[in-house]
């Protein structure tokens, strides 16, 4: 197991806010110079403390037996071997805003007499007082050798509580999203709870609350409830579920859910989640078949929390707030109102006691606190006996982030607390109906009581199904989804990347460099190899041209002479390919040039003139391999980042995997290798002893996919920016295994029952799961050792379908914030927060397949596109791609998408101006639209394929017309139709007239078969 490290950044930033908050703190913390938090191993100690808030927030978690004393200039930390270590990451001498720190090691042969004297000459040179949070205690050895040496240094305790309330009031983003996610668990918890009663009251199952509250603090921590929240983090209760109904209701904290059974009345549920030590709570009350009464004190309740979150604003005094809630209650249930509080400050500790929101509570509302509303009101209306009503309540608990601007975030918003979606009705007409047939059929009165049929008020016979929900979150997306996208563009006006203008190349910069060889001055072609120059002669004068300039070059030999012409570039000269950049295009430039020479030697010449052309045309052709191969690798280096240094971790505790193989193929060979973690990246090393390092800062996105239904299990990372490899530039690199056979002997002999399959099939098995095991145990270490630096993401497979990004088909897996696909190389990785719009093209009734167009929110990248899905997928991705909050649209036809973007981009004013992305089709439910409408409102920029399926569509309709015409019209009454028996005698009739044209079409082969070889043969006489 990987030795746990210590935030550093996060320690750093809170112990500045630490000492900043000191210095100028007037209450408790800034009369003293010094304080000590102490947290000691005690199973009677209680589970919320300041001390165990204080190390939370501070070391990001609790560490028992461990001692830290601060002074103005120093901050000194004593624990135990290992909890000592935790913290030598961030030790060292004092910095701006920050003490010194240092670390001590607890020395437990002499109870650390010695450390406790150091400890104690720290807080004696800084005073006699010292903080501290006096009502927390903890009882063990440690715990009292530490106080008895304070008493007895005479040094006074001063209570500074008060100050750390303010101090941890404030939540900052790191907390913010820790809160969320709580929220999330606690939402989650209720809606997994809200189903089961629903199921309970349905079937009129009797339960004891008490077994079902057990089990909704097992589902806080349960992965199939929490999905990915609950993946390798600290999830816990922070208390035991409350459950109440059948008339006795208490809306104290401590309460216990009783053993009674379930009664179907008001069922109110109050829950709270810990996620990583942060709290949350929620509370809800299930009202059964309620009365009018019931459902107006619903409201009211509801109308008063309303007006609570809405008035805890920063600046706002808390008791304030709770008058304003207590105004909005009707006069009627203030009486049943628990007045005690109506919420309190959360956070690390559930319930701020000295923070409530009551009446007496002088505290201000500041930006970034969270706040656990709760009203609850009881008891309302009468019991009866007789109809088994009894008396009922009303209780409604949300967690609140208090916003510096505009409303107040309910962090518990997903689990709604309107009237309508937390009201059950029994269907009673279908129960009516039942006596009625009971008392009428006599002979079945051991049958019982019909079953009655229970719906939530959104659940009515008329509901609406999910692909009209789904189609209404989609109108929902189309509204924003423009409106965002002009945003964006806004806002990127000004920072618009301008395009790299390619460098001009010069031959010389000034004269003096200017080659003075004899061949020049012999008015000779010559090539200069240093300065990528060939010079030319022209009327006499040596003109130098860069090798860029030359198009190409060919040489002849025409009888006694030899030609070589030389092509150069020119503007128009390089259609449909990245042109030279030219300063003048307007200029007069030459186009070609060709020289003679003589293959005749002249007397006294050592060779002919027509060597020269032959040398200067092989080294132009040289030089222009040679400098288009070094353009390519300037191109391929464009984009790659260089990594910072890996820094090498020399514990043996590293995460480290064994007999890897890497793909892309960087290394020559396919050689394993092993893959360790270490402080800032990875770094995998072959056998051979080749390094690929890998920083954690440059990796977008992690994945790891075990090797179920797959033949390879793998770690694959996405890159935010390439990584120049060799001399080539690589965004993707992962690391695998084998599992089986990925190629399989067809002619091997294999029977069903042979021992030896059997066995390997078993032996396959348990490699697969243990190596799942493997990955899964190095994944989870990585990400204890990063702090969650990195999170590896798996694929959802129940998602999956078959498509073509590439060349190959295969099977494209969601993720939870990508689309992937790392099985097939080159990998496909789609990020979902980069995608503007999803359009699903070749979408038709008529067609196995569609495609998929994947549009980003950066209009100048290209799109991307998988094909060939096939068509039985596409309700499972319009699920997926609404659940994600994913525009999409549908049309039949194959747009055009270079010639769009480029439209897009060249004005996107103009473009939003003319409606934006309704184009593509206004509503995304293009199922009922007409394909005739599809294809008017499509945008097609291929014209001709509209029109040829216009004039199939007219042909086909001219032809349907007239069988039309003769048979009568398919909406016709039965009896303008035919019957069966008509309907099998016309085809008795057709199959006795096609056997009968078989036949004499047979018997003319067989009478004209022996005059095939011309005209018959006359007989001897």
């Amino acid at each position: 197991m990987g030795t746990p490290t210590i935030n550093q950044e996060l320690f750093k930033k809170r112990l500045k806010k630490l000492y900043k908050f000191w210095n100028d703190d007037e209450g408790a913390l800034g009369s003293v110079n010094a304080f000590v938090v102490l947290v000691g191993k005690d199973a009677n100690a209680k589970p919320y403390s300041k001390s165990n808030a204080f190390q939370t927030w501070l070391y990001t978690c609790e560490l028992e037996d461990t001692l830290a004393v601060a002074s103005k200039d120093r901050f000194v930390i004593l624990g135990s071997g290992k909890k000592a270590d935790f913290f030598q990451a961030v030790a060292g001498g004092a910095t701006e805003g920050l003490p010194a720190i240092e670390i001590l090691h607890r020395n437990k042969t002499n109870k650390d007499k010695e450390n406790f004297e150091k400890l104690i000459e720290i807080i004696e040179s800084s005073g006699k007082q010292l903080g501290a949070f006096v009502k927390d205690r903890f009882r063990n050895e440690f715990c009292d050798s530490w106080e008895a040496a304070v008493t007895e240094a005479s040094i006074k305790k001063v209570d500074i509580s008060a100050s750390f309330i303010e101090l941890l009031a404030e939540k900052d983003n790191e907390e913010i999203k820790l809160m969320k996610n709580a929220a999330s668990v606690s939402v989650n918890s209720w809606g997994n709870l809200k189903k089961k009663l629903v199921d309970f009251i349905d079937n009129e199952a009797k339960k004891k609350m008490s077994e079902l509250s057990e089990k909704v603090d097992e589902s806080i921590s349960d992965v199939s409830v929490q999905g990915p929240l609950a993946k390798n983090r600290n999830i816990d209760c922070c208390y035991s579920t409350i459950m109440q109904s059948g008339g006795s209701y208490s809306f104290k904290w401590s309460t216990q859910t009783s053993d009674n059974r379930l009664h179907f009345g008001a069922i109110t549920t109050s829950l709270g989640a810990k996620y990583e030590n942060y709290c949350s709570n929620l509370a809800r009350t299930l009202l059964v078949q309620p009365s009018a009464e019931l459902e107006e004190a619903y409201e009211s309740v509801l109308a008063a929390e309303m007006k609570l979150i809405e008035s805890l604003k920063p600046g706002a005094r808390v008791k304030d707030a709770y008058e304003a809630a207590v105004k909005t209650l009707k006069p009627e249930l203030r009486d049943k109102l628990y007045k005690k509080e109506l919420g309190f400050l959360t956070g690390i500790e559930f319930r701020e006691g000295s923070f409530t929101i009551s009446a007496d509570c002088e505290g201000v509302v500041r930006a970034g606190m969270v706040f656990i509303v709760s009203i609850g009101v009881a008891p309302l209306g009468k019991e009866d006996a007789r109809k088994d009503i009894r008396q009922a309540a009303v209780l409604l608990s949300d967690t609140i982030l208090v916003s510096d601007e505009g409303p107040n975030e309910i962090l518990t918003e997903k689990a709604k607390n309107r009237l309508k979606s937390n009201v059950v009705r029994l269907n009673t007409n279908e129960e009516e109906e039942d006596t009625k047939r009971r008392s009428d059929n006599k002979e079945n009165k051991e049958m019982g009581r019909g079953k009655r049929s229970v719906v939530l008020t959104d659940q009515t016979r008329n509901k609406t199904t999910n692909e009209e929900k789904r189609k209404e979150h989609q109108r929902e997306l189309a509204e924003a989804l423009n409106d965002a996208a002009q945003k964006r563009l806004a806002e990127n006006t000004g920072s618009a990347e301008t395009k790299k203008s390619k460098k001009s190349n010069v031959s010389y910069k000034s004269l003096e460099k200017f080659p003075t060889d004899s061949d020049i001055r012999n008015l000779s072609v010559y090539v200069d190899k240093k300065h990528d120059t060939v010079i030319l002669p022209i009327f006499g004068v040596p003109v130098p041209f860069h090798i860029s300039m030359i198009k190409n070059c060919s040489q002849s030999v025409e009888g006694e002479y030899t030609y070589l012409r030389v092509n150069f570039t020119h503007p128009g000269s390089m259609v449909g390919k990245e042109s030279t950049n030219f300063p003048n295009p307007l200029a007069e430039y030459v186009k070609e040039l060709t020289y003679r020479a003589s293959n005749m030697k002249e007397p006294g010449e050592i060779s002919a003139n027509s060597n020269n052309l032959g040398t200067a045309f092989r080294l132009i052709k040289e030089m222009q391999k040679k400098f288009r191969t070094e353009e390519a690798e300037e191109r391929e280096k464009e984009g790659a980042v260089k990594q910072d240094k890996l820094m090498l971790s020399l514990s043996k505790a590293n995460p480290k995997m064994k007999d890897l193989y890497v793909r892309p193929n960087i290394i020559a060979k396919k050689i394993s290798g092993s893959l360790e973690a270490h402080t800032n990246g990875f770094r995998y090393t072959s056998l051979r002893g080749d390094k690929i390092d890998v920083l954690y800062n440059n990796i977008k996105h992690a994945f790891y996919q075990p090797c179920d239904n797959e033949m390879l299990i793998l770690i694959h990372f996405h890159l935010k920016h390439p990584v120049l490899w060799g001399k080539k530039k690589y965004q993707d690199i992962q690391f695998y295994t084998e599992v089986g056979e990925v190629t399989t002997d067809l002619g091997k002999y294999h029977h069903m029952q042979d021992r030896d399959d059997i066995q390997s099939e078993q032996m396959e098995r348990e490699m697969r799961r243990k190596l799942n095991e493997a990955f899964k145990s190095f994944t989870s270490k990585v990400e204890r050792q990063t702090n969650d630096q990195l999170d590896f993401d798996s694929p959802f497979n129940e998602l999956a379908f078959m498509g073509t990004p590439h060349r190959s088909c295969c099977n494209l897996k969601p993720t939870s914030s990508c689309l992937i696909n790392v099985t097939e190389w080159p990998p496909f990785v789609v990020t979902l927060e980069e995608v503007e719009i999803v359009h699903l093209e070749r979408v038709h009734f008529a067609l196995k397949n569609f495609d998929m167009v994947f549009i980003f929110k950066d209009y100048a990248r290209k799109t991307q596109m998988i094909q060939s899905v096939p068509m039985t997928s596409i309700d499972s991705i319009k699920e997926w791609l609404n659940s994600c909050d994913i525009r999409y649209t549908e049309g039949p036809q194959s747009l055009n998408w270079p010639k769009i973007m480029k439209h897009i981009t060249d004005d996107p004013e103009k473009f939003f101006e003319d409606g934006g992305w309704n184009f593509l089709g206004n509503d995304s439910g293009g199922e009922e639209e007409d394909e005739d409408e599809s294809e008017e409102e499509g945008y097609s920029p291929e014209g001709s394929e509209s029109e040829e399926d216009s004039d199939e569509d007219e042909s086909e309709g001219d032809e349907t017309g007239s069988d039309d015409d003769d048979e009568g019209s398919l909406d016709s009454d039965e009896s303008s139709g035919k019957d069966w028996s008509d309907l099998e005698e016309e085809a008795a009739k057709d199959d006795k007239m096609k056997e009968r044209d078989e036949f004499e079409k047979g018997d003319r082969k067989r009478r004209d078969g022996g005059h095939k070889g011309g005209p018959p043969s006359k007989k001897r006489r």
